[in-house]
């Protein structure tokens, strides 16, 4: 499904991610863990498409098409999300009109039908009751007032609405109580299917108490130094990424 190939990222010349290697498959659950300043969500943002970061060398590739050739609105057509660290308020916007704009335009390059205001109302509120939201969620502007916590749930329903191919959740588990953050691991349990991948990127182990990766990696210095199971996460715990760069090095 993505394929990232020898990719070097800098940003106002100083290189962030060097030499990255990455194959995910269809169906796969991938977990990215590394220190603050590592370049995680500097990936999530290269293959969102953010124009920020200069792409020295290297190719990704998704579903045999070169994402580096599409602009960020395309690669969402083609079914990539990204659900953001720090998700950005939209004053202005209230939730109902972005999530209306985006389920359409994604179904229109599909071929299909745009839904009206009939359909996408209870289709939207139920989504919002799965995630223990309130309904008042959709008259407010996008993010607007609400909660660290608030934020990434509002995200996931964006997941929940979109159906991407490819899920890219950077720290969706920060500022999640433990409640939110069981809701959230459910979540993307139910919506795990041999079509759909996620790359999960987060510090903590936590949210891999409910959610079983295939593949976790390791990103130290821009660079993935060590891939593994889920025990590389117990490892990590004991000894930290210094550990693992001086086997590395």
């Amino acid at each position: 499904m993505l394929i990232i190939e020898n990719l070097d990222v800098s940003v106002n010349n100083n290189i962030i991610i060097k030499k990255l290697n990455l194959i995910v498959n269809y169906g796969e659950v991938h977990v990215i863990m590394g220190p603050n300043g590592s370049g995680k969500s500097t990936l999530s943002a290269v293959v969102a498409g953010n124009k920020k970061y200069n792409i020295t060398n290297g190719k990704i590739t998704f579903n045999n098409n070169n994402l580096l050739n599409l602009n960020p609105d395309e690669r969402a057509k083609y079914g990539i999300f990204v659900a953001f660290q720090y998700p950005i308020d939209i004053p202005g916007v209230n939730n109902f009109t972005f999530l209306k704009v985006a389920i359409n335009n994604i179904r229109k390059s599909n071929n299909l039908l745009a839904l009206d205001n009939a359909h996408l109302i209870p289709l939207i509120t139920s989504k919002i009751k799965l995630l223990n939201m309130s309904d008042d969620l959709l008259h407010k502007f996008v993010n607007v007032g609400l909660s660290g916590g608030e934020r990434k749930l509002n995200e996931v329903l964006q997941l929940l609405l979109l159906e991407p191919k490819l899920c890219i959740l950077d720290e969706i588990d920060s500022g999640l109580d433990i409640d939110s953050l069981k809701l959230v691991a459910t979540t993307i349990n139910s919506i795990r299917n041999k079509n759909r991948s996620f790359i999960i990127i987060t510090h903590y182990k936590r949210i891999l108490k409910y959610i079983e990766p295939d593949k976790v990696h390791i990103l130290y210095n821009g660079c993935i130094i060590k891939s593994g199971n889920k025990i590389l996460v117990e490892k990590l715990e004991e000894h930290g990424y210094d550990w693992f760069a001086k086997q590395q090095y």
